[in-house]
Formats: structure tokens, C-alpha cells, sequence
């Protein structure tokens, strides 16, 4: 019997050191797979056959030990090593590697959710990250507004070449210098059309029809005819050319004051409480009378051309003279803004000196649009102050609206203007420009990067960057438990502990490394000793059979 023990006793050596080479022969086929995790196979005795306990030392005699005979070796446990293994960088921001503990989380299709430390990942064409075999990675979306939903897991998807985007105008910072070297702003141009009168001779009104219009000197011929069109082009407004406008008679107005009024507004005259002057377009002894915003930069030039008719009859109705010269140092500039669509806006800002204090500088600026939405030009003013080394003190009045009505985009669109950076310093001349804006025209998503905390960051053509969500990362309390599947990947295990989902670097989890891999932990070197010592172990268990069978060939030869 103790002959045959001994050769099943060798049997079992075969057995373990043959699933050991097994194990160490899975671990070298994988050297080069990515993020792979490789094994070791931990070998303990069999049970011990007992021939004798023993006893203890008496007083007559020493102690005896226990008496056992081994009836081998068994496979203890495989363990899955979990030892980082190294980073390989690759440039291709898709590819993630996990610094530190933690798996990604993907999903079947079948809907199964999975982990694995392979990050080859790429986009699908619905724009999904996913792995090589087409499992979709998970992480945590963005709402409306690019903000990460931390308690939503689904799928990630970075829409490159597909999402565009554009950023409304929320701050406009000017700089430059208004020179308190300039004279005071206390009075407007203004200019006067020819005295007119009705058809019955009488000094023309407000009321009076425009149909019924006609100058002094030739009041046989009538000015205006229904349907024709008045069109005021070429006005010059300061430096600036005012765009073409065009009034119908009897569908945009039909009397002289409906005129007056709408040219005030086609002018961009601001007409605001406490404003210097009386800015305006009024009818004074039947002429049209136009005086104009304080400022030499908001004087109005007119040509006798500027305003024209359809009639043919009298193709140039108004003959203008000029009463007034606008007074007050200033400087214009123009600057353009966005709406929520992305339509690029123009705005014209000018500046008025208005006051020269004991405690600095005061500025009045006066803020146009042609593209605001209620058909006037007129958007805002306000006041600037320095203080007497010309440093900037404060601003009223810079929150400015502009009208989008009828644009579809978000209506009105409000904006500061941001004075912080503009200087009262008597310089030789005034200068200001707009430094810097914070609105976007449309762009498309051109690229993305992944940062160490897992926030998926995109880079749209026109310069926006937004969130478009973060990696998750799974954390086990136990990940030498999970179960591992193919490709890759692992399944929780009944003693690998449930998965804590968590952007990286929180609870344990490690961080994320963008455009790069982690290799395979397998060290050949260990497994080539491996081999060798599993070799050797399965020669000598052989070794241990063939003698016991010698054995018991001679103990057949007694017999004979």
C-alpha cells in the first residue's frame, strides 16, 4: 500500500505543476495585452496520513513527535494580480489609462454592465465612446448647460463634427483713454429742411398729411405722393455713415410728425431725461428741425441729397441748412457683439465729455445698433467718471440691451460694458477700442481632451471649450474577486464586493491618463523562472512514480 501511495502522491505533484505551467504559459501568451492582469497559482499540502500523535515528555521519558505521512500537493488558489502595469503613451486622446485602482465601466450590448482596465477605446458612428469590440463606455452626461450630472450613469458620446454651438455676448471690457484735455459737450447739431406748407397755404403742422406737403417757394406742386417712398441714405454722423433707411407714405406714416418721428429714430437720436441740449426731431414753423445729441462725434452732416422721393416730380423734397455746430470732445468707436444664435451684431459707442468736476472727469456715452429689434438705433447711454488722476471711478447706465425681436434668438440681449481698463489721462487725443468679448459665433466641435479627473472637454472652431461629460471609474473592494470574462474584461464576483461608481481620483479610485495605455503586468523574467521551477517539480513527481513502480516490480520479482 505504501508503494501506491507514493505514486498517486507523485501523481498529484504532476497535476499542480502541470496547472501551474498552464497558468504561467496564459500569462506569457499575454505579455502584450493591453491592461492585462496576470496570474500566480499558490500550491498547500493534501491531508497528512496519521500513524502516530505522539506524547509528551513523563518523568521517566522524553517526548515523542507526531508521526504523518503527506499524500501530496494541491492547487491552493490562482490569484489575479493586480499590480499596475506600465504606461505607454500613444497621442490618441481616445486611449485612457488608469493611474492607480479602479476599472472602467462599460455595457453590453445585451445590456450587461462589465469592467475592464483596457482603455483602447474610440467613437462609433452615432459618436459613442466605446471598446474594440463595440461595448459602450459609461460616465456621467451633461445637462442643457454643460454641467455633469454626477448621479446619471449612461453612455458617453463626444459629438465631433456634429455639435455647434454659439456663445451670446455677456461682457464687452473697452479700453484706451478719454482725454480731459477737450472742452465741454453742451450742445448738438441741428439742422433745418425748408419751411413748408399745406395745399391751402397755411404753415405746415404735425398733422398735416404728407400728401398735402409742399414747400413755401412752390406750393402748386405737392411733395408727396401715396405708396412713394422717402429714402434717407448718406448721412453722415460724426465719422460715421448712418445705414441707407426707407420710409413708405401711408404704410410706415402718413403725416409730418409720423416722418419726424420716424427719422429721430433712424437717426439713433437719444432723447433720454437729463441728456444736455434738446436732442430731437421737431416741426418749427413748418420745417423739420433736427438737433442732434451733445458731442462733435454725434453732429449730423446733411447733403440736400441724403434725403430722396420716388417722385419723379420732386426727387429731392427737403433743402437743408445748418443752425448749429455740435460742441464737446469725444471719440466713436464700433465694436461687434453676439446673440444666443450667434449672429454677429454691430454696436456704435460714442463718447461726450460732460462735465469736468472737482472730483474728475465725466464721460457721457451714447450706444447704437442698427440691428436692434424695435427698429430704433438707440440702445443705451451712460456716464463714465475718473477720478482726478485719471483713474477709472465708476460707470452708470452700461448695462445695455439690444433687441433681437423677431431674430429667434433670446431677446433682449443684455451685456455689460466693462470701463475697468479705460484711463481719464489728458492725453493728446481720445482713443478707446473694445479689448476683448465674451461672446462666440457659431462653431463646430473640432476636438477633445480628457482630463486626470475624467471631464471630457471639447474645443469647438470658434474658441468655445465645453464640458461634454466625464469618465466614470468603478472601484471593488475587493478586484482580485472579479471573474474575468474575454476581451478584456471582468464580471463582479460573489467575493469581490459591489462596484463604486466615482469620477476619478475620489473614494479610492485612481486618475485618468489621456493618450495613453497601461501594458500588461506580466514580468517574463518571473515567468520564465516559473517555468523552469514548474518543470523541474513535474520531472521530479514523474521521477517519484517510476521509482515507486520500480519497487514494486522488484517486490514482484521476490514473489517468482
Amino acid at each position: 500500500m505504501g508503494l501506491t501511495t507514493a505514486m498517486y502522491t507523485g501523481l498529484t505533484g504532476l497535476n499542480a505543476n502541470q496547472s501551474r505551467i498552464q497558468t504561467i504559459g496564459h500569462n506569457i501568451a499575454n505579455v502584450n495585452t493591453t491592461a492585462f492582469k496576470g496570474s500566480r497559482m499558490l500550491f498547500q499540502t493534501q491531508v497528512s496520513q496519521l500513524l502516530s500523535a505522539g506524547h509528551g515528555p513523563t518523568d521517566i521519558s522524553g517526548g515523542v513527535n507526531p508521526l504523518q505521512i503527506g499524500l501530496g500537493v494541491n492547487i491552493g488558489a490562482t490569484q489575479r494580480l493586480f499590480t499596475p502595469g506600465s504606461i505607454e503613451t500613444t497621442g490618441i486622446n481616445s486611449d485612457l489609462a488608469i493611474e492607480g485602482a479602479g476599472l472602467f465601466a462599460v455595457r453590453r450590448p445585451s445590456g450587461e454592465q462589465l469592467y475592464t482596465r483596457d482603455g483602447s477605446f474610440s467613437l462609433d458612428s452615432e459618436n459613442r465612446l466605446v471598446t474594440a469590440d463595440g461595448d459602450r463606455v459609461l460616465g456621467f452626461s451633461v445637462d442643457g448647460d454643460f454641467n455633469i450630472i454626477p448621479t446619471v450613469l449612461s453612455d458617453l458620446r463626444i459629438p465631433v463634427g456634429t455639435l455647434s454651438l454659439a456663445r451670446a455676448t455677456s461682457r464687452v471690457i473697452m479700453d484706451g483713454d478719454l482725454s480731459a484735455a477737450g472742452t465741454v459737450a453742451t450742445q448738438g447739431s441741428r439742422h433745418a429742411t425748408q419751411a413748408m406748407v399745406n395745399g391751402d397755404g397755411v404753415v405746415a403742422v404735425g398733422a398735416t398729411p404728407l400728401t398735402d406737403l409742399r414747400s413755401a417757394a412752390a406750393p402748386g406742386v405737392a411733395l408727396f405722393n401715396p405708396g412713394e417712398r422717402i429714402t434717407v441714405a448718406g448721412v453722415s454722423k460724426g465719422q460715421r455713415e448712418l445705414p441707407p433707411q426707407t420710409f413708405v407714405v401711408g404704410q410706415t406714416g402718413s403725416t409730418l410728425q409720423d416722418f419726424a418721428a420716424w427719422l429721430e429714430t433712424a437717426l439713433g437720436i437719444n432723447k433720454s431725461a437729463g441728456l444736455p441740449g434738446t436732442p430731437g426731431v421737431s416741426i418749427v414753423d413748418g420745417a423739420v428741425v433736427i438737433d442732434g445729441n451733445a458731442g462733435e462725434f454725434n453732429g449730423f452732416a446733411f447733403d440736400n441729397t441724403d434725403i430722396s422721393s420716388s417722385n419723379p416730380s420732386v426727387p429731392l423734397p427737403f433743402t437743408f441748412a445748418q443752425l448749429q455746430a455740435a460742441n464737446g470732445a469725444g471719440v466713436t468707436t464700433a465694436f461687434i457683439v453676439y446673440d444666443s444664435l450667434g449672429t454677429p451684431l454691430v454696436a456704435n459707442l460714442t463718447f461726450a465729455l460732460e462735465d469736468l468736476t472737482p472730483a474728475g472727469p465725466v464721460w457721457r456715452f451714447y450706444v447704437e445698433s442698427a440691428d436692434d429689434g424695435d427698429g430704433s438705433r438707440v440702445v443705451g447711454t451712460g456716464l463714465v467718471s475718473f477720478d482726478t488722476l485719471g483713474n477709472f471711478r465708476g460707470a452708470s447706465g452700461n448695462q445695455v440691451q439690444i433687441s433681437r425681436a423677431g431674430s429667434g434668438a433670446g431677446t433682449p440681449l443684455d451685456f455689460t460694458l466693462d470701463f475697468s481698463g479705460v484711463h481719464g489721462l489728458s492725453t493728446a487725443a481720445s482713443e478707446i477700442v473694445m479689448a476683448d468679448q465674451d461672446g462666440f459665433p457659431p462653431g463646430t466641435l473640432t476636438n477633445f481632451t480628457i482630463d486626470s479627473d475624467g471631464v471630457i472637454n471639447g474645443t469647438f472652431s470658434n474658441g468655445l471649450t465645453r464640458t461634454l461629460g466625464q469618465v466614470a471609474v468603478a472601484v471593488f473592494s475587493n478586484p482580485e474577486g472579479l471573474l474575468a470574462e474575454s476581451d478584456n474584461l471582468y464580471r463582479a464576483g460573489p467575493n469581490s464586493g459591489n462596484p463604486t461608481i466615482t469620477p476619478p481620483g475620489l473614494f479610492g479610485a485612481g486618475r485618468i491618463m489621456s493618450g495613453a495605455l497601461e501594458l500588461s503586468n506580466v514580468d517574463l523574467g518571473r515567468e520564465f523562472i516559473g517555468l523552469i521551477t514548474s518543470s523541474t517539480g513535474f520531472q521530479a513527481s514523474s521521477r517519484v512514480i517510476s521509482t515507486s513502480s520500480d519497487l514494486l516490480d522488484q517486490l514482484l520479482l521476490i514473489v517468482r
